[in-house]
C-alpha cells in the first residue's frame, strides 16, 4: 500500500464502461491450447497500461491470451483464441 489516497476512476473498454481503483490489479495472461494460463503482466491501477500490454501480444493458434482484473465478480475483461 502506498501513502497515496486510493482514487476510484472508470474507462471504457469494447463499449463496456470498467469501474476500478488505483489499487485495483490487472492481469495480462497467455496460455498455449487448453492448458492453464499463465501471468505475462502484472500491472497496478492503470487500465489503460493493461490494454496497451494485452493488445501488445501477438498469438496464433494454439496460444490464447486474456485480460483480467483480479479480485472482481466476473475478472475477464477480454480474451482472444489465436487463429
Amino acid at each position: 500500500m502506498s501513502d497515496q489516497p486510493i482514487k476510484l476512476r472508470t474507462g471504457m473498454l469494447d463499449g463496456k464502461r470498467i469501474a476500478y481503483s488505483t489499487e485495483t490489479v490487472f492481469l495480462v495472461q497467455v496460455s498455449r491450447g487448453k492448458g492453464s494460463y499463465e501471468t505475462r503482466y502484472k500491472l497496478v491501477g492503470n487500465l489503460a497500461q493493461a490494454v496497451i500490454y494485452y493488445n501488445g501480444i501477438n498469438i496464433r493458434a494454439p496460444f490464447n491470451k486474456r485480460l483480467l482484473m483480479a479480485d472482481s465478480k466476473n475478472p475477464v475483461l477480454a480474451r482472444q483464441k489465436g487463429t
